[in-house]
């Protein structure tokens, strides 16, 4: 059986050859000039739907790398400034630590009280610093908002929120990138943390308090612990020497817990002073069993009737503490009584100052433990990056290589094509005329 083949068909089945081998090298030499071997997803459906899929996450996480430099940069921003603020209350501290010295006189102090108040205003605007785009540091959610203003001397209001704004880092980790100027400044601690102890204004002698210590933490905290307590002196001046002794009243009962029963007005009292020893919270010999885990120091010469509260810490902002100090410094020494005053003004600023400084190296801790974290969490995401990058020019881009060597077969391909259809171009009869 024979089959006839067209010269028609010969001619067809030559130029679709050529045609196809054309078409292979122009794919080809597409793919060398623009480096993909995948330019349409007709090229490769399959390897064209994994590109879009990683390409989408290669998005997500270069725009996560974008947000840890964003939160990186604000962050550090914030930590600069709070390094300001510690520098200028160590500054402010050591001033009220030399306005202590007895060689100092009125006007002394009242140079260094001039220097404060130049440190409070530096404070402030510290505690208003921006961003550089018009947010402001300490306003929490409330960027735009001017977070301090003075409405009278010391008295500082708070106009931004409780809240901090955060940036996404990772698709479950966010972080936070400013503060709240409410726990930066005004939640400090007054007196040692604990409990302050204050002089009462009235005092005839020369009794100094100090910041006193919390010797048992448990103690002190404990639901028992009213956390008033009155320190009460009485001096019996019929000896010689005469004799100091004191009671310790539970302020919330008005009981001596010397003796359990209500308090007494005059002494003497149970206990004998010695000045600079530790007056301790908690019984000794036969008095009524009680701890609340707290020492006390008080120097110098109490005079009878003199009195020295014990109460719980609160919460003073910084700016109260400086202007405290302010006051204290330009009030004029005109005797031991006042001498007494400014120096436990002077102590208690000192402990205040401390606890100011202690916060707001908390809050620079916790800022430095972000930012390691921020440094964290943008090396993954730009580890990510970099493989779904890797990913992506494996299934987009041409080798070369292979490229270059299938160019050069396709190209042999087309001469033989075209060579072979040169050949059944001269299968003619008339060529034999």
């Amino acid at each position: 059986m024979s089959i006839r083949v067209s010269t028609t068909n010969l001619f067809d089945q030559g130029l679709s050859a050529i045609s196809e081998r054309q078409r292979g090298m122009l794919d080809l030499q597409q793919q060398v000039s623009t480096g993909r071997r995948v330019a349409r997803p007709s090229d490769d459906p399959i390897a064209a739907g994994r590109i879009l899929d990683v390409t989408q996450s290669q998005a997500v996480s270069e725009q996560f790398v974008r947000n840890a430099d964003a939160a990186q940069s604000a962050l550090s921003l914030t930590e600069q400034n709070l390094s300001s603020v510690v520098g200028l209350l160590q500054d402010v501290r050591t001033a009220v630590v030399a306005a202590g010295n007895p060689a100092l006189g009125d006007a002394g102090r009242a140079t260094l009280a001039g220097e404060l108040r130049g440190r409070y205003q530096d404070l402030l605007g510290l505690a208003n610093a921006t961003d550089g785009q018009g947010n402001y540091l300490y306003s929490g959610y409330r960027g735009g908002i001017r977070p301090f203003s003075e409405t009278a001397p010391g008295q500082v209001q708070y106009a931004g929120d409780q809240g901090q704004r955060i940036i996404q880092l990772s698709p479950s980790r966010f972080i936070e990138v400013s503060e709240s100027g409410t726990d930066v400044f005004q939640r400090v601690r007054t007196g040692n943390g604990a409990f302050v102890v204050q002089a009462d204004p009235a005092n005839g002698g020369s009794a100094r308090v100090g910041p006193g210590t919390v010797t048992d933490p448990a103690a002190w905290d404990a639901a028992a612990n009213p956390g008033r307590f009155t320190l009460r002196f009485d001096v019996d001046s019929g000896v010689v020497p005469a004799v100091t002794t004191y009671d310790i009243v539970d302020a919330v009962s008005g009981n001596s817990l010397l003796t359990g029963a209500a308090a007494s007005a005059t002494g003497p009292y149970g206990r004998t002073y010695v000045p600079g020893a530790s007056i301790a919270l908690r019984s000794q010999g036969a008095e009524p069993a009680f701890d609340f885990g707290a020492n006390v120091m008080v120097e110098g010469a109490p005079a009878d009737g003199d009195a020295v509260s014990v109460t719980r810490s609160g919460s003073q902002d910084i700016f109260a503490t400086i202007n405290e100090a302010i006051e204290a410094l330009e009030t004029p020494v005109t005797g031991v009584q006042s001498s007494t005053r400014l120096a436990n003004a002077i102590t208690l600023a000192i402990s205040n100052l401390d606890n100011g400084i202690g916060r707001v190296l908390d809050v620079q801790t916790s800022l430095g433990s972000r930012q390691r974290e921020v440094e964290s969490t943008r090396s993954t995401s730009a580890d990510l990056a970099d493989q779904y990058t890797a990913e992506v020019s494996r299934l987009r881009d041409v080798d070369f290589a292979k490229a270059i060597s299938d160019l050069t077969l396709q190209q042999t391909l087309l001469q033989a094509a075209q060579q072979s259809f040169l050949r059944v171009q001269n299968l003619s009869l008339f060529e034999l005329l």
